[in-house]
């Protein structure tokens, strides 16, 4: 049975406050009808002060989601280490993993938005020594001891549920990510099909000694949206999908590597593209993917075609992939 994933970023251009209310709670609803029916996993993420509306709270929505679910996991992928307080990120995530039973899985990147870091006073060039301190820190937190943190004795309560911390990767498409995750012999998490950097991580564990695994995208890991009529869906909602890929594309430089980086300026070259799909059932059965990333919501879709795409998904795949 592959994968199955349900990913909120909760973009909505021009959204009104109500509208934009109406859709974190539809997105609640669709999060514990896919718990309902068996899906795996929420995924949602964390960006800062984009015009569009990005989900920039991604613990306040897990927290949610896990008040509204039962069996379902969210991944946080990825927060933004950095732009944390190290010991308010632990007690945080120490809570919801308590809330939860364990269901949270946090993937911690640096980002690589500068606009992001200057809106919250952070410096961009020491991004990678902050990370360091942010991991160090919690996972020193976690421990339910007292240590020492920038010159003074602390100690973080209450203690999480997972044993012997909550799940945390190192999420990055560097080297200095991948060192970083095997000196902390924490898992490491590519932001995209990425071999030679797995190998590279894998090398790193043995020079320091650690343990840790690699969660790495597949080759072929599209995000997608069912349809009846897929032709009738690119044609009616294939702005809301180019409007996300051109975010997208707008914050990524050339060394940027990450399983949705999409190059199209049309709706018809990101058809062609294959980063974003619209399958029919029947299509969506045929992929054979182990890890299915449905995206009902992307990029303002409406509401009502996110649900239409959310139900086709639980109702028409799931139940024949798993016979």
């Amino acid at each position: 049975m592959p994968v199955s994933v349900v990913r909120f970023n909760l973009v909505e251009p021009g959204a009104t406050p109500a509208s934009l209310s109406a859709r974190y709670r539809a997105a609640l609803e669709m999060a514990a009808y896919a718990d309902e029916h068996g899906i795996t996993t929420v995924q949602t993420e964390e960006h800062h002060g984009v015009a569009n509306n990005w989900l920039p709270s991604p613990f306040a929505f897990a927290g949610a989601v896990f008040g509204a679910t039962r069996h379902i996991a969210v991944t946080v992928s990825a927060v933004i280490g950095p732009l944390h307080d190290p010991l308010r990120l632990a007690e945080d995530i120490a809570v919801l993993d308590l809330l939860s039973g364990g269901r949270l899985v946090t993937v911690a990147g640096i980002g690589y938005r500068p606009e992001e870091y200057a809106q919250f006073d952070v410096d961009w060039k020491r991004r990678g020594r902050l990370q360091d301190e942010l991991l160090e820190t919690v996972l020193k937190a976690w421990s339910g001891e007292e240590f020492e943190y920038r010159g003074r004795t602390v100690r973080v309560t209450p203690r999480p549920f997972s044993d012997p911390h909550p799940l945390l990767l190192v999420g990055g498409s560097s080297k200095a990510a991948a060192r970083r995750a095997a000196r902390l012999g924490l898992p490491f998490f590519p932001s995209a099909h990425l071999p030679d950097l797995e190998a590279y991580y894998k090398d790193r564990l043995v020079e320091y000694g650690t343990e840790g695994w690699t969660m790495m995208p597949g080759a072929e890991t599209p995000l997608l949206h069912i349809a009846e009529d897929p032709d009738r869906a690119w044609a009616e909602y294939g702005a809301h999908f180019l409007h996300e890929a051109r975010t997208y594309a707008s914050w990524q430089s050339g060394d940027i590597r990450s399983a949705v980086k999409s190059g199209a300026t049309t709706v018809a070259e990101l058809r062609a593209e294959g980063v974003y799909r619209i399958l029919t059932p029947d299509e969506c059965v045929a992929l054979g993917l182990d890890n299915l990333v449905l995206h009902p919501l992307s990029g303002g879709m409406p509401v009502d075609e996110g649900w239409r795409s959310l139900r086709l998904f639980a109702e028409r795949v799931l139940p024949r992939l798993a016979e």
